[in-house]
């Protein structure tokens, strides 16, 4: 009886501590501990690609999964190279409060953070 293993590509985006505390914070909220965070970037928004961050229980064929801090986080292939050496941090101060995407390959991003090219 032989057991197959599947094998699965990684990524080199970057989840903060704190952004993996609150990912698991929602998910324990949720009580879904089948959850990963994806993110992705598709075609959109202001200045030309925008990224999308959501749970999702589905794994496709060709993502890439990284584990930080008991987070799962996905990334398709196609958004891989998009997305290569960004890091996912998470703020909650007066100032600001939410996620935010650090990403060394956008070129050009709005005023809001959520779109680049």
């Amino acid at each position: 009886m032989s057991m197959e293993t599947t094998k699965t590509a990684s990524h080199g985006v970057i989840l903060t501590p704190n952004a993996a505390a609150k990912v698991k914070n929602l998910l324990a909220q949720e009580d879904r501990d089948d959850y990963r965070l994806r993110i992705a970037v598709d075609s959109g928004g202001c200045s030309g690609l925008k990224y999308q961050l959501f749970f999702d229980e589905r794994v496709e064929e060709g993502d890439a999964i990284v584990e930080f801090d008991g987070v799962g986080l996905i990334v398709d292939r196609k958004s891989v190279p998009y997305l290569e050496g960004a890091t996912i941090d998470f703020h909650d101060s007066i100032e600001k409060q939410g996620f935010d995407i650090d990403n060394p390959n956008a070129t050009n991003s709005c005023a809001c953070g959520e779109s680049f090219s």
